[in-house]
């Protein structure tokens, strides 16, 4: 059976909420809310978040999961800010180029603000989405996870590390290393990595606040990815968000005794989202569920 869809307006936010046929209003059992985040130009409504989103609820609701499965599952969509229903401009989603019709300066600011103003978005609907979904406290949401695919999985990886109530991450082609990720696309651009279109300002907040620069190898509690379970699916063939920018990160990670780091790099798969990446996502977050 596929999942259902409800819309909700939530502090001017459009937000899908799907959920399985099987999951009656008047059950009991716990909920487990996973986001799940699309790419850089498209929207909440693109064939691959809702083929995706089929999926995690085929692998968490086929057959023989229900015995194990301890919790019912919600997934939240909704457009990244600039995108979808929310877009303002659209060049302001472009990247360098040649061409000065389709180049955007500002698109090293553009892309961080973008993926750092969803993290927040993130928090805001954990904070309010209950009271939308469940105004008479019909159901209750006990555990928060996210996932995402390129833009998403950057935005994933951000929301996960500020986020302490988001205890899943699924990124999917996403990279938590700005720095590493936007200086190789600005060299090979022919961009400066320097004022204007790295402000000085710019550059202090990601060493402040970017994955990559917090204690993430850390066995204490400075590192807020300890006790987190998070699924790392890439392509091995990716040049839009190569692996390599994320290696030295992924392979230093450290979630500690009660977390869990899987790390899947597909062979031959490029900038995509594939069936192969889908299917790891749904299994994954089956586990969450049984647990």
């Amino acid at each position: 059976m596929e999942p259902t869809k409800q819309t909700l307006l939530i502090g001017g936010l459009l937000v899908d909420v799907y959920s399985h046929p099987t999951s009656s209003p008047s059950s009991t059992d716990p909920i487990h809310a996973l986001f799940f985040l699309h790419g850089r130009f498209g929207s909440a409504q693109e064939t691959y978040v809702v083929d995706t989103v089929k999926v995690i609820f085929g692998e968490s609701y086929g057959s023989g999961v229900g015995r194990e499965r301890k919790k019912d599952l919600i997934v939240v969509a909704f457009d990244h800010r600039n995108h979808g229903t929310r877009l303002v401009d659209p060049k302001r989603n472009l990247a360098w180029s040649e061409d000065p019709a389709k180049n955007n300066d500002q698109h090293a600011v553009d892309m961080y603000t973008i993926q750092t103003g969803t993290a927040e978005d993130v928090s805001f609907l954990i904070d309010h989405l209950s009271s939308y979904l469940y105004p008479s406290g019909e159901r209750t949401i006990v555990e928060w996870g996210i996932g995402g695919v390129s833009l998403g999985g950057h935005s994933t990886w951000i929301a996960l590390s500020r986020e302490p109530r988001l205890t899943l991450g699924i990124p999917i082609i996403g990279c938590p290393d700005y720095t590493t990720l936007i200086s190789q696309r600005a060299q090979s651009s022919h961009i400066p990595f320097s004022p204007p279109y790295f402000p000085t300002s710019f550059k202090a907040y990601i060493e402040a606040r970017d994955p990559a620069k917090l204690a993430y190898r850390a066995k204490d509690a400075s590192n807020p990815f300890l006790g987190k379970k998070v699924l790392v699916l890439s392509g091995k063939e990716d040049k839009l968000v190569p692996w390599m920018a994320s290696a030295e990160f992924v392979e230093g990670l450290e979630v500690g005794e009660g977390g869990v780091k899987r790390v899947v790099v597909e062979e031959g798969a490029g900038h995509e989202c594939t069936s192969g990446m889908q299917k790891e996502a749904g299994l994954f977050v089956r586990g969450w569920l049984v647990e």
